[in-house]
């Protein structure tokens, strides 16, 4: 047993877009973090397997088949597991509301949390407008996306041989294109939006890439990330308190705490709930995903992409 294995256990873990079959995606990271964190109910938001790319071109290494058997094994051995599929896996929207290797299939759905809360879990890509209404343009910035996730991978193992850790070259240039910004607040707002006409008091989603808990207007939006950019997932403990795990930072942090004379792949010497109560000082967050997660946003729900 290693000292990352003495974990909190969460009720709930919440996880998309991780790309499965590009070479964009960390599935190391996930691999890693799917073996530290225990939760009795997994949702995988859309976006898991990456059906445009292995259409295009197969690519499909041992870690990536070894993600998909470490969530399969956590359903056989009791977790609840349900997959909600995206624009990129949906194919698999055929089979909604049916079970497979004790996965449950679904369009959305609405999870409860500990203390009462009730959450909308949808991917998302019903609000992108260029998605719904565009699918060959969908196409061509899916085609532009793998070009910046390829240049990052290039960049950070650059980064790895200086001794440096992960970071994500695309999500900074994404974050500071006007157009962009603007497209993820008003895909935030319109998410939102039909949360609160379907009278729930928040949303869990993906699709954009853009990790967030923050609220808008009176409903709770959360978006889980990503495992291609940020490498974060949602949690909820046993109380129904939410938070963000930055899982590719908390990791970094773990490494250079480690005993000297220990190598990149070793393993930390910190146990995981330390490990988050550093990384919450270390940023000034507390339970956000972001010193800007805690203000309250006064735009309009509604808006479309």
């Amino acid at each position: 047993m290693t000292a990352m294995t003495l974990q909190p256990h969460y009720r709930t873990v919440w996880i998309s877009d991780v790309h499965l079959g590009t070479r964009g995606c960390q599935a190391d990271l996930l691999l890693d973090f799917l073996n530290e964190v225990t939760a009795d109910t997994y949702y995988l938001v859309g976006d898991i397997i990456d059906g445009w790319r292995l259409k295009k071109s197969w690519y499909w290494p041992e870690s990536h088949h070894a993600v998909i058997t470490t969530i399969m094994d956590k359903a056989k051995n009791g977790a609840k597991v349900i997959f909600v599929p995206g624009n990129h896996d949906e194919f698999a929207r055929e089979f909604v509301d049916m079970t497979f290797g004790h996965v449950d299939v679904k369009m959305n759905d609405i999870h409860e949390t500990a203390d009462g809360k009730r959450l909308l879990v949808i991917h998302g890509d019903e609000f992108d407008g260029v998605v719904k209404y565009a699918r060959w343009l969908a196409y061509l910035g899916d085609t532009a996306y793998n070009l910046a996730i390829a240049l990052n991978r290039y960049y950070n193992g650059i980064r790895r041989r200086l001794g440096y850790g992960y970071w994500s070259l695309s999500a900074y240039l994404k974050n500071r294109v006007k157009n962009a910004v603007q497209f993820i607040c008003n895909f935030e707002n319109a998410v939102a939006h039909e949360a609160a006409k379907r009278k729930v008091d928040g949303v869990v989603c993906g699709h954009i890439h853009h990790a967030e808990k923050r609220m808008i207007g009176d409903v709770l939006y959360c978006n889980d990330g990503d495992w291609v950019e940020s490498c974060t997932a949602l949690v909820e403990d046993k109380d129904g308190k939410l938070e963000l795990l930055h899982w590719a930072e908390m990791r970094q942090m773990a490494m250079s705490h480690s005993s000297p004379g220990r190598d990149a792949a070793s393993t930390p010497s910190l146990g995981l709930g330390k490990l988050i109560s550093m990384f919450r000082i270390a940023h000034g967050t507390d339970n956000s995903a972001s010193g800007a997660s805690k203000k309250r946003s006064d735009a309009p729900i509604g808006k479309t992409a």
